[in-house]
C-alpha cells in the first residue's frame, strides 16, 4: 500500500516501498498557471534533499522542482515532454515528474501528511 507525503516546496511524493513517485501539488500548479515547458531530469541521476531535480515552466514563471528525498532517479515521465499540460489537467497523478529510490527512509519524518500539508497552505 502507498503512503502521499508532501514538502513545503510543494512537491508530493508517494511512497511504495523504498521507491518514491514525484510531483508538485495541485496548489503548486494553481500558483504557476499554464504549464507549457518541463525539464526532467536524466534517469540514474542521484539527487540529495533539497537538489534541483527538475524545472517546471509556466506563461508566469519558471520554478526548480527539489528532490524531496536523497535517491537516484529510476524514470521520468516522458509525457510530459509532449505535452506538459498534464500537469495542469492533474498535478497529483498524471502530471508525475519522476520516480526515484529512496536513499534514507529517515528523510520521510521531515514530509507532512494531507492535513498538514492542507493546515500549511491555508497559512500561504
Amino acid at each position: 500500500m502507498s503512503e502521499v507525503k508532501y514538502s513545503e516546496d510543494h512537491e508530493w511524493i508517494e511512497i511504495e516501498g523504498d521507491a518514491a513517485t514525484v510531483g508538485i501539488t495541485d496548489y503548486a500548479q494553481e500558483q504557476l498557471g499554464d504549464i507549457v515547458f518541463v525539464d526532467l531530469p536524466e534517469v540514474g541521476a542521484e539527487f540529495g534533499i533539497g537538489d534541483d531535480a527538475a524545472v517546471v515552466e509556466s506563461v508566469k514563471a519558471a520554478s526548480e522542482v527539489l528532490a524531496p528525498l536523497s535517491g537516484e532517479i529510476t524514470e521520468v515521465n516522458e509525457d510530459l515532454d509532449a505535452d506538459p499540460s498534464k500537469v495542469n489537467e492533474s498535478a497529483e497523478s498524471n502530471g508525475w515528474f519522476f520516480k526515484m529510490t529512496i536513499a534514507d527512509s529517515s528523510e520521510l519524518d521531515d514530509l507532512m501528511d494531507r492535513a498538514a500539508y492542507d493546515a500549511y497552505v491555508a497559512r500561504l
